[in-house]
């Protein structure tokens, strides 16, 4: 495959992205917090816990940092679990009538959902290398994507707070996350699944 094949299907990633793992699921939850549909506002709820790992994948690539290459490989493959773990989640989900525009939106989502994360993980595989080897031209076309939202970022924080927003200072606040989120999964897996299993309650 050649350099401007790989980047095409990098920028592909990314774009299917933005379509199905962030556009979607927050036209999903606000459609059912408007319709009051407490089993879609928890799984999505849930979801967007699980998500916020891509977010912390993009403030660490934009300052080029190896470890982002592996949270943007783990990342798809957790959204994917977190939409289908929870058996009284999906209980709720099934007894829901399939042909409410609702119901029948959150069906295919997941399963475009699905898709796209099984793609996103082959392709991230694909960068592990870069963990070691990031001056590669397939490496710095994973930093494209997040260091444009950078600059959007860089220019509306300059503009409202009148400060600077380097990369280095996204990259810090991405290891911050990641320490926070690295401790609510530990809670989770040693305290809370334990004791629940695949059962979401008020969690």
């Amino acid at each position: 495959m050649n350099e401007l094949s790989y980047r095409a299907l990098v920028w592909l990633t990314y774009r299917l992205a933005a379509t199905f793992a962030l556009g979607l699921p927050l036209v999903l939850l606000i459609w059912s917090s408007v319709r009051r549909e407490a089993s879609v506002v928890r799984l999505l709820s849930l979801y967007w816990k699980v998500a916020s790992l891509m977010g912390i994948s993009m403030l660490l690539l934009t300052d080029q940092r190896p470890l982002g290459y592996l949270t943007a490989l783990l990342a798809p493959l957790l959204m994917l679990i977190s939409v289908w773990f929870w058996v009284d989640l999906n209980e709720e989900l099934e007894d829901l009538p399939p042909w409410r525009p609702l119901p029948l939106s959150v069906r295919l989502w997941r399963w475009a959902l699905s898709g796209f994360a099984l793609l996103s993980a082959a392709m991230n595989a694909t960068a592990l290398g870069c963990m070691q080897l990031g001056t590669t031209s397939e490496c710095k076309a994973w930093l494209e994507a997040p260091r444009g939202v950078h600059s959007v970022v860089e220019t509306v924080f300059d503009f409202v707070f009148g400060g600077q927003w380097t990369e280095g200072v996204a990259a810090f606040i991405g290891y911050v996350a990641l320490v926070a989120y690295l401790a609510g999964l530990l809670q989770w897996l040693l305290v809370r699944l334990p004791r629940q299993g695949r059962v979401a309650g008020g969690f």
